[in-house]
C-alpha cells in the first residue's frame, strides 16, 4: 500500500468515525428531548428510546451547511393508545417537534 493510498484511507476513516460520532450525540441528545417531553407532558415514554427517522443537508443560521436529523419516538396517555412524537435537531439544537405538550386549561368566554 502506498502512503497516499494509506493517506486516504486514515481521512476517509476519520471521516466515517466524525459522522458515526455526530450521529450517537445527536441521537443521546433526542432521547433526552423525548423524554423530558413526556415527563412534562403527563405521558408514558414508550420503548425509553428514539428511532432515527431521516437526516438531511441544511443551511444553518450562520449560513454553513451541517445535518438535519430527524427522530421519531412513541408515547400514550394511558399504556394502551400509542402515538407518535417527531423531532428535528440541526447542530444539537431542536427546531421542530411534533409530540406530547403540557396540558393547560384556559378560561372561555362567553359574549
Amino acid at each position: 500500500m502506498s502512503p497516499l493510498s494509506a493517506l486516504l484511507w486514515l481521512i476517509a476513516a476519520g471521516a466515517a468515525f466524525a459522522y458515526w460520532n455526530a450521529a450517537r450525540a445527536a441521537a443521546e441528545r433526542a432521547i433526552a428531548l423525548g423524554r423530558n417531553a413526556c415527563e412534562a407532558a403527563g405521558v408514558i415514554w414508550l420503548d425509553q428510546s428514539v428511532h432515527a427517522s431521516g437526516w438531511r443537508l441544511r443551511r444553518g443560521e450562520d449560513g454553513w451547511l451541517g445535518f438535519e436529523r430527524s427522530f421519531r419516538f412513541e408515547y400514550s396517555h394511558d399504556g394502551i393508545d400509542r402515538h407518535v412524537g417527531r423531532l428535528v435537531l440541526r447542530k444539537g439544537q431542536l427546531v421542530a417537534f411534533v409530540g406530547p405538550v403540557t396540558p393547560s386549561v384556559t378560561s372561555i368566554e362567553r359574549h
